[in-house]
């Protein structure tokens, strides 16, 4: 049986917003713990022409989490099938993992090739969940396009940097 979404400015629903935002951006710091005390290998990396400055990651990632918490609050909210919902939110959840899996993959490993792989997965995940978001809010799957976007770019790069570094048993 179908609810009306509670408003926005519920007690309920705010604290559904700050779980949400809580979880991304727990993620994000688990993320981030991978990948600051790596920063020096990454460094020594050759690097593709259309590799961003390194300032812009942190700036483009925070923007993203929010978004993405926004999207997973959405869904959460939103008066559709409990059924759906779940569906939903269980895929966000695999996404993230495979979101923080990326930076020990690729960071904690110093593994381009491995971090290939778990971001391809990253790819399939995001867009299946933009799928069973799309059918319990069409707005909570819209914000998860420059995810996938980014995702999307940093694939290629990952790439790049992979085939720019690879040296027989090295990567």
């Amino acid at each position: 049986m179908s609810r009306a979404a509670e408003p926005v400015t519920s007690k309920r629903s705010l604290i559904g917003l700050g779980v949400a935002l809580i979880v991304c951006f727990g993620a994000s710091l688990i993320g981030s713990a991978f990948t600051q005390p790596n920063l020096a290998w990454y460094a020594t990396l050759e690097k593709p022409g259309f590799n961003p400055p390194n300032s812009m990651f942190p700036i483009v990632w925070t923007i993203l989490f929010a978004m993405m918490a926004v999207s997973a609050w959405l869904v959460w909210r939103s008066p559709s099938d409990e059924g759906d919902k779940r569906t939903a939110l269980t895929w966000f959840a695999i996404q993230l993992v495979l979101n923080v899996t990326w930076s020990f993959a690729f960071f904690a490993m110093h593994s381009p090739i491995a971090g290939l792989a778990v971001i391809l997965w990253l790819l399939v995940a995001i867009v299946l969940t933009m799928v069973f978001f799309d059918r319990v809010s069409r707005a909570a799957a819209l914000l998860l396009v420059p995810y996938l976007l980014w995702v999307g770019f940093a694939t290629g790069l990952n790439f790049a940097l992979w085939a720019l570094n690879s040296v027989a048993g090295s990567t």
